[in-house]
């Protein structure tokens, strides 16, 4: 047996890509541990969206650099490949900087990682797969295999909204929708493998085109799948929220009431510069729609502060539409010029510190927000599908219907149950739950 270590950076999407490279990689005898430094192969699977995750994998590099020495020092060849979309975007600057990689593929060209290593040989750092095959890349890909009783399934990858601020169009392509049976077929193999929960994936998830109907009706054939409890969806665009998906989460029990639903600003002017061709009002009426539909939805929303030209006025926009959605969970970053984005070359640089200091401002609303909806959660009875052991002895975690993490005691559980929880404490990122009708003393304390 040969070992792997595969460090995920990103969206959920690389997710999906780290493990269906493990799926590529065991016929081959590889199997995961957790050290790097003992590992026969290490694969840094990238994201390129912030400029500070793509100085995070060089860092990482230069810490893989002493231990590939150490393996060679004990007569082990460590192979180092770096995966995903800053291989995409900067094969050439990795070889340049880190001469001592031995592979570098797009998220497109990893179906091909057993060919490339059955073809690496010295010198190193002379394999890169960064071109975008004709045929679509799951067409390559063995049936998926499941950890535990959640599970990532990509639908659609690529975007072409052409966001300005965003890489992704160039690093992943244009938007491509896998056929629906295809789907289905492996929604089917991870329910066989105990999967009770399945979280639909896209860079533009609710843009499918994969069957007649849409995500909304690919929505619906997955929930008549027996044994899938679950079903989720990410990451949405506010302006693909047709009818019929809207429809979906009042039609379909097993979809859960959370959607991430990126808005980025609340600001027209800017939204109109980032090229996200919707409103702010847009915005708004999507989510009185998704309301209406599934009056207890809760919603989590990405934001960029310190955009090229905001003013205190556009950002006070943002903290006003924040105020009156009402989110319950959200991820905000200041803005981080990507080379080669239309972005990049705006003029009116906000300074760092204005940026920050809003960036400060709104992660403090955000966090309160989050946690007055943590707090209205206790008392509550919810189902928690419990997929991993807590922190302390006697304890299991797991997610209830609003993506938080729950912890509950195991006495009269086990990991893969779908069980009705009291929600007895709120914390700012997790809750606590004990099961219907036992006492406090049994409590464990997340």
């Amino acid at each position: 047996m040969k070992t792997l270590h595969i460090k995920t950076f990103g969206c959920q999407m690389n997710v999906y890509d780290s493990a269906r490279m493990a799926d590529l990689l065991a016929p081959l005898g590889y199997r995961p541990v957790n050290d790097p430094a003992r590992a026969d192969m290490v694969i840094l699977n990238t994201c390129h969206i912030r400029e500070k995750a793509a100085d995070k994998v060089f860092s990482d590099l230069g810490r893989l650099r002493l231990d590939k020495q150490a393996a060679a020092a004990e007569g082990r060849r460590m192979v180092l490949v770096v995966a995903g979309c800053v291989a995409q975007a900067e094969g050439a600057e990795i070889l340049r900087r880190a001469p001592y990689v031995d592979l570098v593929v797009g998220p497109q060209g990893y179906t091909r990682l057993p060919d490339l290593l059955a073809r690496l040989g010295p010198p190193a750092g002379q394999r890169v797969a960064t071109e975008f095959p004709v045929e679509p890349k799951f067409d390559l890909l063995p049936a998926p295999s499941a950890d535990g009783p959640s599970a990532f399934l990509s639908v659609q990858e690529g975007c072409d909204r052409f966001c300005a601020f965003c890489v992704v169009p160039y690093t992943r392509g244009a938007e491509y929708s896998r056929p629906a049976a295809e789907v289905l077929a492996d929604a089917r193999a991870l329910v066989r493998q105990g999967v009770r929960e399945i979280t639909l994936v896209g860079q533009n998830v609710n843009a499918y085109h994969g069957a007649p109907g849409g995500l909304g009706r690919l929505l619906r054939d997955l929930a008549g799948l027996d044994r899938l409890d679950r079903l989720r969806y990410t990451t949405s665009h506010p302006a693909d929220m047709d009818d019929d998906l809207v429809a979906a989460h009042r039609d379909v029990p097993a979809l859960m009431p959370f959607l991430h639903l990126p808005v980025q600003s609340g600001a027209d002017r800017v939204l109109k510069a980032m090229n996200r061709r919707h409103t702010a009002d847009d915005y708004r009426r999507t989510v009185d729609r998704l309301r209406a539909a599934r009056p207890d939805i809760a919603l989590s929303s990405d934001f960029i502060v310190g955009f090229p030209g905001e003013t205190e006025a556009e950002f006070a926009a943002t903290m006003d539409l924040v105020a009156e959605i009402g989110f319950a969970q959200a991820y905000s970053f200041k803005y981080s010029p990507r080379p080669g984005t239309p972005a990049a070359e705006l003029p009116d640089r906000v300074p760092d510190a204005v940026a920050g200091d809003r960036l400060t401002r709104l992660q403090d609303r955000l966090n309160a927000d989050q946690e007055a909806f943590n707090r209205a959660c206790v008392g509550r009875v919810m189902p928690v599908l419990l997929d991993r052991p807590g922190r302390h002895p006697g304890q299991l975690v797991g997610r209830g219907p609003y993506m938080q993490a729950v912890h509950a005691p195991s006495r009269t559980a086990r990991l893969g149950d779908l069980v009705d929880l009291e929600i007895v404490a709120a914390h700012p990122n997790s809750l606590s739950g004990l099961p219907v009708g036992a006492t406090a003393d049994t409590r464990v304390c997340a």
